[in-house]
């Protein structure tokens, strides 16, 4: 569904892709991850046709995203990280806009908005302005403005940021019921357990590159499935081990004090790249 081949792109001497290869199949939650600053929503904006790559393809349900740019616009939603709706209008005329600017008939955005808005659960806020919305429903509104048009493919692009986490569980079961109804999604996050909990497949993204693109389960695997966390000296070092007896067996060697957990999603990128996700 989304095809990706040798993207880069160049701001003034800095190189944001260096070469970006991937693809995501149709139906699949696909989680893109890495700190800020390392090419997610440069990537998003190439291929929502906001921002022009300086070489490599883009392919978007078989659209090529320069040559047939129509034609891939048309395959996806995109809600982007910051908010950017009409805080002055009402939720429905929010909505009816978005479907106007698409194209739309009247009847068809009614029937379609009437869907969306009981979908994400704010029926009750058809004539509610939006700024008098919480950031929670804000964002369920943007999801619902997004999948208006019926597109094959979801952008989102750090959905829940700055959201409570009570709220982003709530923004977790929307994205995961979406993707149920076979829409392929392209999730961008910094939140490491949004991509643990959520995706069918992560790419680790650091500094431009792919540096890693597995499921999260092998990914984890990978290191271990125990890890200990030993504080010495005002330093974190984390050990990792496939048995819990093995972990139990190295901290009870250890004069230092530490805690042992479950290894997450976040262990295998540091491991990776040496950064934290941030």
């Amino acid at each position: 569904m989304i095809h990706i081949q040798a993207l880069v792109k160049n701001y003034k001497g800095i190189q944001a892709l260096r070469g970006i290869n991937l693809r995501v199949h149709p139906g699949e939650l696909f989680a893109y991850l890495g700190p800020n600053g390392a090419g997610k929503t440069t990537t998003i904006r190439i291929l929502a046709g906001l921002t022009r790559a300086s070489a490599g393809q883009a392919w978007l349900n078989g659209y090529e995203i320069t040559t047939a740019a129509l034609a891939a616009k048309k395959q996806f939603g995109l809600v982007p990280q910051h908010l950017n709706l009409d805080g002055e209008l009402t939720v429905t005329e929010n909505l009816l806009i978005h479907g106007f600017l698409h194209r739309l008939p009247y009847e068809a955005i009614r029937r379609r908005l009437e869907y969306l808005l009981d979908y994400v659960e704010l029926g009750d806020k058809r004539q509610a302005f939006v700024k008098h919305l919480s950031g929670g429903m804000k964002r369920r509104l943007m999801i619902a403005r997004a999948l208006l048009h019926e597109p094959r493919i979801l952008f989102l692009d750090e959905p829940s940021v700055g959201l409570d986490a009570n709220i982003r569980r709530r923004i977790w079961a929307l994205i995961k019921k979406i993707q149920q109804e076979g829409v392929t999604i392209f999730l961008t996050t910094h939140y490491i357990e949004e991509a643990e909990f959520l995706a069918d497949r992560v790419a680790f993204l650091d500094q431009g590159r792919i540096v890693a693109l597995d499921t999260p389960a092998n990914l984890m695997a990978d290191l271990g499935n125990w890890a200990v966390d030993q504080f010495s000296d005002d330093n974190l070092q984390a050990h990792y081990f496939h048995s819990r007896e093995e972990a139990q067996r190295f901290a009870a060697g250890t004069a230092a004090s530490f805690t042992l957990r479950r290894v997450n999603l976040e262990d295998a990128f540091l491991t990776l790249t040496g950064r934290k996700v941030s």
